[in-house]
């Protein structure tokens, strides 16, 4: 017997092959499916996909035999790999003088006929062979080598898939772990920034209260700037504590009537006076986020207040239900929004034109509907560009 040669690049290729993160998984349907195929084709008892380890080769299928795997210094996928761009094939291996006395040979299993097809990484390096065998003398027609070479790529391309599918499971660990820190960041800034604010907030009332009459005109409207420079400060870094916790807070689904909700949330915001809500098919119970749901509607409340065409927003909420999905049309009588910011406003501090708003309230609407699977698209009103007309459409929860 004749054991294989080491391949002069052996020790990047167990380092390519560990990369592929394929040794000693458990079997999979779609190699085994493989290696039927080629024991079919090939007309042999026996077919397997051979991974060459260190010391080992060991079969993530194996089609008409047991063994698991084997040493490889009796591997004849270990010479298989030595020439990495043709098939190797042994008619006979009992009249082949490195492979008449192997162990494989000369008992069980009985490897007589082998041909190896080799799987080469995209690197070009080899990781093993698709390979068939049979206890008697054979031989493979051009078809039946051209099918298994054919095979092989297959396999590759199944291992190349597993390969990219472990850098992506990776990148996106990486990605969740990154954006936890950047939330966090935000989180702890936009909270320390708060309380200064407050108190520049504060001293600039008790300048107002106590030194009104010794500001003059100059002092006075300086002091108006200082004041609604830092009650809009105030109004982003809430709006940027606001937008952390609903996207980053754990979902839990209840169910809640939803017209009740609406009420409740009018009132909670002492918005009584300053909105009137018609409400449409909302008398329901539904199951969903009843947070995530308090978030989305008192801000898009909070925005028909803000930018209202008269004394008070009228707002429609109007609700249909069908078998996977709620479907909610929310409209006010406010200015409206200018066509060309449609694309524009769920992108974070996107304000429009030159209204006073932060550029967070919309982005955290549409950031709390994405993690619940939901949606939300703003269309043309038929009022001549005036109110606003929303269309969600958030999922059911259904266990």
């Amino acid at each position: 017997m004749t054991p294989a040669d080491l391949p002069l690049n052996e020790e990047e290729r167990l380092k390519v092959l560990n990369t592929y993160n394929v040794l000693d998984t458990l079997p999979e349907e779609d190699y085994d499916g493989i290696t039927a195929i080629a024991a079919s084709i090939c007309n042999t008892p026996i077919a397997l996909v051979s991974i060459i380890d260190k010391n080992r080769q060991w079969f993530k299928s194996h089609h008409g035999l047991a063994a698991k795997e084997t040493p490889r210094e009796f591997s004849f996928c270990a010479h298989s790999i030595l020439n990495p761009d043709e098939l190797f094939i042994i008619n006979d291996a009992t009249k082949d003088i490195r492979f008449a006395d192997n162990p494989l040979t000369t008992s069980e299993p009985h490897v007589v006929f082998y041909a190896g097809a080799p799987l080469n990484s995209s690197e070009g390096f080899p990781l093993g062979t698709l390979c068939v065998i049979d206890n008697k003398p054979n031989t493979l027609n051009e078809k039946q080598q051209q099918s298994l070479k054919l095979l092989a790529k297959q396999v590759v391309n199944l291992l190349e898939l597993r390969k990219k599918n472990k850098e992506l499971v990776k990148s996106n660990e990486e990605i969740n772990r990154l954006n936890s820190q950047l939330n966090q960041f935000s989180y702890r800034l936009s909270h320390d920034i708060k309380t200064p604010i407050s108190g520049i907030k504060y001293l600039s009332e008790v300048i107002r209260t106590d030194y009104a009459d010794k500001l003059g005109e100059e002092g006075s409207t300086l002091l108006n700037l200082i004041s609604s420079r830092s009650s809009y400060l105030f109004a982003l870094v809430e709006g940027m504590l606001n937008f952390t916790k609903v996207t980053n807070t754990k979902i839990v689904f209840e169910s809640f009537n939803f017209k009740e909700l609406l009420k409740k949330i009018k009132v909670s915001c002492s918005w009584e006076d300053t909105c009137e809500i018609n409400y449409l098919g909302c008398d329901v119970f539904i199951k969903q986020s009843r947070v995530a749901f308090i978030q989305v509607f008192q801000n898009l409340l909070s925005n028909s207040i803000k930018f209202i065409g008269s004394s008070k927003a009228i707002i429609s909420i109007s609700l249909e239900i069908d078998a996977d999905c709620y479907k909610i049309t929310y409209s006010d009588n406010g200015f409206g929004i200018d066509k060309k910011y449609h694309k524009k406003v769920f992108e974070l501090f996107e304000t429009l034109g030159n209204n006073s708003g932060t550029g967070i309230g919309l982005p955290a609407v549409s950031a709390i509907l994405e993690r619940l699977g939901g949606s939300i698209k703003l269309q043309e009103t038929k009022h001549n560009g005036t109110g606003v007309l929303f269309k969600l459409e958030i999922p059911i929860i259904k266990n």
